[in-house]
C-alpha cells in the first residue's frame, strides 16, 4: 500500500505517515552528513587558537577598536560629519597664541558604532583606521565608551589590540595625557 492509498482511505493516517517520513528522512540526511564530516581530530576553537592567551588571527581587512593616532590629529571634525549613527565626540578648544585646535577629548561610543570604517576615509591626516581587537567585549556599559585622549599613547595608538582593563583605568585619569599636535 502506498502513500497515496493511505491518504485516501484515512487521510488523517495519511498525514501521520507523511510527517513520519519526512522527519526520518531529514535525520538520516542529517546522520550521512555527520558520517562524512566527522574529524576525530577537530579541536575547539579555544584549543585550537588558545584564546584569549594568545590573540586570535584576524584577516588584514577585520575591523575591530579603532586606532587613534592624537598627535597627528587636527580635530578637523570630518570623522565625526562621516560617522552615519553620531558615535564620535570629539573635544577640542582654540590654541591661544596660535592658529588651530588643541585637542581635549576623541571619544568613541562602542554601543553605537557598527564598524563601517566610514569615518576612516575623511581624514586628512590618517590619524585614526580600524584596528584588529577580536574580542569587542567590555566589563559595562560605562567601558563601550572609549576616550582615545585619556588613553596612554602606546595603548591607544601603538598597539593592535585595545585592553578593556587600560580602557577602565583610563577613565580614572582627571587630565588627558596628550594634548594633541599644538603642544
Amino acid at each position: 500500500m502506498t502513500i497515496a492509498a493511505v491518504k485516501q482511505a484515512w487521510p488523517w493516517a495519511g498525514n501521520v505517515v507523511e510527517a513520519v517520513y519526512t522527519v526520518a528522512h531529514g535525520m538520516w540526511v542529517t546522520l550521512r552528513v555527520w558520517f562524512i564530516t566527522y574529524r576525530p581530530e577537530r579541536k575547539a576553537f579555544t584549543e585550537h587558537f588558545e584564546y584569549p592567551e594568545l590573540p586570535v588571527p584576524v584577516a588584514a581587512r577585520y575591523r575591530g577598536f579603532h586606532r587613534f593616532d592624537l598627535t597627528t590629529c587636527i580635530a578637523c571634525d570630518q570623522c565625526a560629519k562621516a560617522c552615519p549613527v553620531d558615535c564620535i565626540y570629539i573635544g577640542k578648544e582654540r590654541v591661544e597664541g596660535g592658529k588651530g585646535f588643541k585637542v581635549t577629548g576623541f571619544t568613541i561610543d562602542y554601543t553605537k558604532c557598527m564598524f563601517c570604517a566610514l569615518c576612516v576615509e575623511p581624514c586628512p591626516v590618517d590619524c585614526i583606521f580600524m584596528g584588529a581587537t577580536h574580542d569587542l567585549s567590555c566589563y559595562n556599559r560605562d567601558g563601550c565608551m572609549v576616550d582615545f585622549s585619556r588613553l596612554p599613547l602606546d595603548i591607544a595608538w601603538g598597539r593592535a589590540t585595545l585592553n578593556p582593563t587600560a580602557v577602565a583605568e583610563s577613565k580614572v585619569i582627571t587630565a588627558p595625557v596628550h594634548g594633541g599636535p599644538n603642544q
